[in-house]
């Protein structure tokens, strides 16, 4: 996302300098990486428009440029490496920040001309570099900033960053040592933040952090009081006082903990949406053992169908990794048979990528590249065709959508089993009176391995009192 080039997806706005406008210094801004990143980059914004500094389109435009990176797997690593050098070729003045940032080495040995480097969530010092290299004007205009900070997301949907860090330590991973230990947001703080957003008008509510599912361990789930009644820093109570909101909420990185079990009744309710991304990474216990990874212990599968048994309409989306040293065939059909049991609606896969700093990179038995590459596309073709068979499973079923963009002739929209950016879509036939954020009911008339096509039958945009139900669509897939 390159904010400073006009390529910013999304409907937030700031105080923005075009070519010869300039009326105070500004900055030109790049955000790369996952959502958590993005809500970086959105303080980051806020902080900066809150002293007066204006955000140019363009890097020309610019009086310096702030590249906020993503370091997690070496094909991060060279985007960031490639923004960078893309903003110092355009302008020539760029500090960065982010988990790339925490690795000044890596960055200054491809960019010595860079100004400065300061890591993931080290707001002050971010600042402290800016001011140092543009001074804000003593006079700054002071900006009306909306309450809910700057948004680089559209105004019908927002992620809520309940954590930051993680205690885990798995192999394959550096997230702890570029963001720290789990440290949670009071659960007042959270609610706060989710109220003015609602109140701004966003819809939807995409719970973020590293691992949700622990929230509040690091507060030893203290008590904290919201709308008069005490609740406690638990995943499960924070996301009962959000399904009081009125609006879609949506979770994100859950571990399959056994607590998360009381979470599938409130989706169930229909007081958050029957949805949860669980990243499992793999299915043969040899190679989670080797992973470390969290509840590698607990019989997934049978999770799943408990899930399932409780919430008919649920869809659990994932992540998985081939090609992880010492993975055998073995290893990899377990996976696969795992896939082909467990019904995924919403499937993502990469290939084992060694991380400068990971446990994992002195394992014996790497699996040759030629090898990964090949895995990887078994896996997706057979994901592929389970897609295939429940999207058109919806065919002639009935479902609310959340529209997100309206075209000449044609409106994007997704249902509740559809988190923005990385799951399916649902395109409707006409929609031109429809407004980005309104809840529309649909009649699926049509599908293709990912997405569904349907018609409008319902384009009343529901209110408070009766407001978007949590549990409206049936489950299906998408990678």
């Amino acid at each position: 996302m390159y904010c400073s080039t006009g390529r910013c997806s999304g409907g937030g706005s700031y105080p923005q300098t075009q070519k010869n406008e300039k009326k105070g210094p500004s900055i030109g801004f790049v955000n790369l990486g996952c959502p958590k990143a993005l809500v970086d980059s959105e303080r980051i914004l806020t902080q900066l428009c809150a002293q007066g500094y204006e955000i140019a389109t363009r890097f020309e435009a610019a009086d310096l440029v702030v590249v906020n990176t993503c370091g997690f797997i070496e094909s991060a690593v060279d985007e960031s490496l490639d923004a960078i050098g893309e903003a110092l070729a355009a302008n020539g003045k760029v500090i960065v920040t982010g988990c790339l940032g925490a690795r000044a080495g890596v960055i200054r040995a491809r960019h010595p001309q860079v100004l400065g480097t300061t890591g993931p969530q080290r707001y002050e010092d971010l600042m402290a570099a800016v001011h140092k290299h543009l001074p804000p004007r003593q006079d700054a205009f002071s900006y009306h900033l909306p309450p809910q900070g700057l948004k680089l997301t559209p105004p019908h949907y927002a992620y809520l960053k309940i954590a930051e860090g993680c205690n885990h330590r798995c192999s394959f991973c550096i997230i702890p040592k570029l963001r720290g230990p789990l440290t949670s947001r009071p659960l007042s703080k959270v609610m706060q933040e989710a109220e003015r957003l609602v109140e701004a008008g966003v819809k939807e509510l995409l719970v973020i952090s590293q691992d949700t599912s622990a929230y509040g361990a690091d507060l030893r789930y203290r008590t904290d009081s919201w709308r008069g009644r005490e609740r406690r820093a638990r995943v499960v109570d924070l996301a009962q006082a959000l399904g009081e909101l009125g609006v879609w909420v949506r979770l994100h990185y859950v571990y399959p903990y056994p607590h998360v079990d009381d979470l599938i009744p409130l989706m169930a309710d229909g007081q958050i949406l029957p949805y949860i991304d669980v990243p499992l990474q793999h299915a043969s216990p040899a190679i989670l053992k080797r992973m470390r990874r969290p509840a590698a212990a607990e019989d997934n599968l049978n999770r799943i169908r408990k899930w399932r048994s409780l919430c008919p309409e649920l869809a659990i989306r994932s992540t998985f990794i081939v090609g992880f040293p010492g993975e055998t065939e073995d290893d990899f059909e377990r996976l696969l048979e795992f896939l082909e049991a467990a019904h995924l609606d919403r499937v993502g896969c990469f290939e084992y990528s060694p991380i400068d700093g990971a446990e994992a990179n002195a394992y014996a038995l790497p699996v040759p590249e030629e090898t990964k590459a090949e895995r990887y596309h078994r896996f997706m073709a057979c994901q592929q065709a389970f897609s295939r068979q429940r999207m058109h499973a919806q065919i002639g079923k009935r479902m609310q959508v959340l529209i997100d963009e309206v075209l000449p002739g044609e409106a994007i929209g997704r249902s509740s089993a559809d988190a923005p950016e990385i799951d399916g879509k649902v395109f409707i036939s006409g929609g031109h009176e429809l407004r980005q954020g309104d809840f529309v009911e649909v009649l699926i008339e049509g599908a293709e391995d990912y997405d569904l096509r349907g018609v409008v039958i319902d384009a009343r945009c529901p209110e408070r009192d009766n407001a978007p139900s949590a549990q409206p669509t049936p489950a299906h897939n998408s990678i």
